[in-house]
């Protein structure tokens, strides 16, 4: 049974607030979708300034192995501090080129390839260090050097 004290039901789309909630939800998408198409602009653009950058710095590296000793597996140089007395600490400092692994022998402290890196020693007596190079393709070069110790 229809009951007559109710007022007659105005439609969905009379309402004002339906076409506001609507308007809202599209400019919301719209603003979504701008976002996100500038996020993968922006994202495309980074990794092309990456992969530019990173060209350069391969660039920038070949030219300077070839400045500091070519394709050659070599010690570029080799010093330390001559002398020292008894408890003291040395210096001793190399630089190689195209080296896969570094040795330095009697050391206990880690080495590795570098075009210039000094380390710490501490000889108990006169000491006669052994740098030996390694390259990829299995050749390796050595030089000596000695710390004395009074």
């Amino acid at each position: 049974m229809i009951s007559r004290n109710q007022p007659p039901q105005k439609s969905i789309f009379k309402n004002p607030l339906v076409y506001s909630c609507l308007l809202i939800l599209v400019i919301a998408a719209y603003v979504g979708w701008i976002l996100l198409s500038r996020r993968e602009e922006n994202r495309a653009y980074e990794q092309r300034a990456e992969q530019a950058q990173a060209q350069k710095q391969r660039q920038s590296d070949q030219a300077a192995i070839e400045q500091l000793g070519g394709s050659d597996l070599a010690i570029q140089m080799l010093y330390a501090t001559p002398q020292i007395h008894r408890q003291e600490t040395a210096q001793i400092c190399y630089g190689v080129a195209n080296a896969k692994t570094v040795t330095l022998e009697p050391q206990s402290g880690k080495v590795w390839p570098s075009h210039n890196l000094c380390i710490d020693v501490k000889p108990l007596k006169t000491t006669t260090y052994t740098l030996t190079a390694t390259g990829t393709d299995g050749k390796s070069v050595s030089q000596q050097i000695t710390v004395e110790v009074h």
